[in-house]
């Protein structure tokens, strides 16, 4: 039997000593880029758009190639109405050090042929350092490939006709039509790490989003999932005691968290005694090899005996096979309406993309 809650893994070390400098942004606060100024025909009443995290592997490319590959398939074979847009990466585009020889083999090579713009929050890999290289700065290649000052062709991708991309910082907020996406930097750490400074920023942000409700949604990603009942992971308590408390402070609850780190796809949903649940999204299945398989209950290294728990359930999940979401936002008379479907990607003992992704999960949350 499967838990159907969070959990905590048992006697985990202290690795916060990993934390790392961020780097200094490329754009001025509060770290603002509207998608109109790299999609200027995006649509006022419906968008759509992929989500996907820890696609980077060191070890076999055939799983990342395969979910592209559905992705792409996305685009090429579905009506302009039902069209994605872009990718919203959720961390941990290279392992595992964040090097910028690794960015041709794990991000310009497979998305090659993914038609739209990617945006991205940093996972801990992704900050992470190697000590065995020449020396580099944390999130160095991030910063080139993702935190640009204008579009231009990366030094290090081999030569890709993808550009750089223009997120103003490694925490930013994508403005659109119809939402406000905010996306965190959680550092290197296990369970994350974010600094006081970015938590104010936080702060603002999501006054300042919920002031355009309920014409936006209010989308926060965080790579570290504040919640999960895997096996290698487990909940993240840093991330749990430094979201809930915001949230309490500033009266603003997002609509729905999408996060990573964790090797599967999780729901969860977090009711409060007051006011909406929210929605809990780990999509972290997006191509690393080694999958996390949700934890049994009769483990005895994992616990859900604690009060941060209390209100949260597992919903649906998704263990056995890689996967991306497809997210969809309209406007309709009745009021803005956020969709979720969630894609996995079977294992065949074949190579290259000849595969069929499978609608796994839905979820829809009235705005």
């Amino acid at each position: 039997m499967r838990y159907k809650t969070p959990v905590l893994k048992k006697d985990q070390p202290d690795d916060s000593y990993k934390f790392r400098a961020l780097p200094k942004p490329s754009g001025a606060y509060p770290y603002h880029l509207s998608i109109q100024d790299v999609i200027p025909d995006i649509s006022h009443n419906k968008m759509i758009f992929h989500m996907v995290g820890d696609t980077g592997s060191v070890r076999s490319p055939d799983f990342q190639e395969k979910v592209v590959g559905q992705m792409v398939g996305q685009y090429q074979h579905t009506s302009e109405n039902d069209r994605p847009q872009f990718l919203f990466h959720l961390g941990d585009v290279v392992y595992n050090h964040g090097e910028a020889s690794q960015y041709q083999r794990q991000f310009f090579d497979p998305y090659k042929l993914y038609p739209g713009p990617v945006f991205a929050i940093a996972g801990n890999h992704d900050s992470d350092v190697n000590p065995d290289v020449a020396a580099y700065s944390s999130l160095d290649a991030f910063m080139t490939v993702f935190c640009d000052t204008a579009p231009h062709p990366v030094a290090f991708s081999g030569g890709s006709e993808r550009k750089s991309m223009i997120q103003p910082n490694v925490y930013w907020t994508l403005t659109t039509p119809l939402a406000n996406i905010i996306g965190m930097h959680s550092n290197v750490p296990k369970f994350g790490i974010v600094t006081d400074e970015q938590k104010n920023w936080l702060k603002e942000e999501l006054k300042t989003a919920d002031r355009e409700r309920p014409g936006k949604a209010l989308i926060l990603c965080i790579h570290h999932a504040p919640y999960s009942a895997d096996v290698n992971h487990g909940s993240s308590i840093p991330m749990i005691t430094l979201l809930e408390p915001v949230f309490a402070e500033t009266g603003v609850r997002p609509d729905i968290v999408f996060s990573g780190h964790v090797h599967n796809y999780q729901r969860l949903k977090r009711n409060y005694p007051e006011g909406k649940p929210v929605c809990f999204i780990v999509a972290g299945g997006g191509g690393y090899d080694e999958l996390h398989a949700v934890a049994s209950v009769e483990d005895n290294r994992f616990t859900n005996e604690n009060p941060l728990f209390d209100g949260v359930d597992l919903e649906g999940y998704c263990d056995d096979k890689h996967g991306f979401l497809k997210v969809t936002l309209e406007k309709t008379d009745k009021g803005l309406t956020l969709t979720g479907n969630y894609y996995a990607v079977p294992h065949p003992n074949t190579p290259g993309t000849d595969v069929t992704a499978t609608l796994e999960d839905t979820f829809t949350i009235e705005i």
